[in-house]
């Protein structure tokens, strides 16, 4: 059964307004990666997917990735019906390693390819910001999606929203 979507108001946009298939979106704003007082990412070129009934999630290039702040997860790859398998990435902090913290699509379906090897994170296990905000992790630890204050939901992984 699908939920009623909030009401957009001025300058925000509903998720049950976001396309199945998803689409990939450009965005200008500074988009930030921290964890352990350390900076993991920064990059004006970043994109967001934008799917029916989730948050985007925002992928940022992998040269605006630090050096070394990432190593290849021990954690299985999940497949996503539309782009295809996706590989974990755990990230290095001073104080240990965050296992599984951040994902990427190294040969992603054919409508994916722009998203090559572009970098995406768990805002549960980070802190990611988008335009100076800081993004609120979406529920249910599975998606990964960003929620800041122009997307309104409900949003798919929260209580109650299998089968959506």
């Amino acid at each position: 059964m699908r939920p009623r979507p909030l009401p957009a108001g001025p300058g925000q946009e509903s998720v049950w307004d976001y396309p199945r298939p998803p689409r990939i979106d450009p965005s200008p704003l500074e988009v930030t990666v921290r964890a352990g007082g350390k900076e993991l990412a920064r990059t004006s070129a970043a994109v967001r997917v934008l799917e029916t009934s989730h948050p985007p999630n925002w992928y940022l290039p992998a040269d605006a990735v630090a050096p070394r702040a990432l190593t290849r997860s021990a954690v299985r790859g999940t497949v996503c019906e539309w782009k295809g398998l996706a590989t974990y990435w755990d990230v290095r902090i001073p104080d240990g390693v965050l296992e599984a913290a951040a994902w990427s699509y190294e040969d992603p379906t054919p409508g994916f390819r722009s998203i090559a090897g572009m970098v995406s994170w768990y805002p549960a296990l980070v802190e990611c910001t988008v335009g100076g905000e800081r993004v609120q992790p979406q529920d249910g630890g599975f998606y990964g999606g960003w929620i800041t204050a122009d997307v309104v939901g409900p949003f798919k992984g929260s209580p109650g929203s299998f089968g959506w």
